[in-house]
């Protein structure tokens, strides 16, 4: 992507235009923004964390406000998410999904307000929300769930591995279930790793007031480094999206954005 990531290469909008829905032939009104500049537009804020009325003109993306309401449209018609299982497809199909295990995490909450906030557990005087994310073996987001700062990590164990996505991209019925389930102690459990083996996964999960699983934590610095992925879209790092459906259509885009790169390496 060089110096400028929110420029939409010709293979990624391949893939991408297909999945837009159709603006109605006699919608009134001028003739709408071109889709590919619009989503540059929605691609810089997300890199850049400008708001939205500071979208420079001059780059040809429309108004803050155009790409704003494209933004949400999109959204709407589950393009983002389409895209990630799109995606996902593709690495499960060039064997670059790791389903011997998945990894859960949360880390220390840094956004504002809006929608699914409550009280941050660092700071009770403010506000904030967080993510919530598992991932494959390798660090490939599989689902990202935003909630408020207040909500225990252990409160979203059996919604993130049931968000996973169906994958395609082999012959069969598609994937959904990891092997393994590995958690730090905030996962800590009886009745989910209950619920964890009926769906016949394994859960790896260190107890709380017992050492820790030896060996745990190597295999789970793979969710740090996708969080870390994550932040490198720098509106994600803060939220500022008071609406949470556009904080998780960033969201969405963003690890779909992530499958992407790593699709791109896995090519000859």
């Amino acid at each position: 992507m060089g110096n400028r990531p929110w420029i939409v290469e010709d293979d990624l909008w391949a893939l991408i235009e297909p999945l837009l829905p159709p603006w109605p032939q006699k919608a009134p009104g001028s003739r709408p923004v071109d889709d590919r500049l619009c989503l540059q537009g929605i691609l810089y804020v997300l890199y850049n964390d400008v708001s939205w009325q500071l979208l420079p003109l001059e780059l040809g993306f429309g108004s803050g406000q155009t790409c704003w309401r494209r933004l949400g449209r999109w959204h709407e018609a589950g393009v983002f998410d389409q895209l990630h299982r799109l995606l996902l497809a593709e690495l499960h199909s060039a064997d670059e999904l790791d389903w011997s295990r998945a990894c859960v995490d949360a880390p220390h909450p840094r956004e504002n307000g809006g929608e699914a906030t409550g009280p941050s557990p660092v700071d009770r005087g403010e506000t904030g929300s967080k993510h919530h994310l598992i991932c494959d073996g390798r660090g490939t987001p599989f689902k990202v769930i935003t909630t408020a700062a207040n909500v225990n990590d252990v409160a979203q164990t059996l919604a993130l591995v049931d968000g996973i996505p169906p994958v395609a991209g082999k012959p069969g019925h598609p994937r959904r279930r990891p092997d393994a389930v590995l958690g730090d102690k905030g996962y800590d459990s009886n009745p989910n790793r209950h619920e964890l083996r009926r769906r016949r996964i394994l859960p790896v999960i260190s107890r709380k007031g017992a050492p820790n699983i030896q060996g745990l934590g190597k295999l789970r610095y793979v969710v740090e480094q996708t969080f870390s992925l994550l932040q490198h879209f720098k509106r994600l790092a803060v939220r500022w999206e008071r609406r949470l459906d556009l904080h998780d259509a960033f969201v969405s885009l963003a690890c779909g954005l992530i499958c992407w790169r790593r699709l791109k390496k896995a090519r000859p």
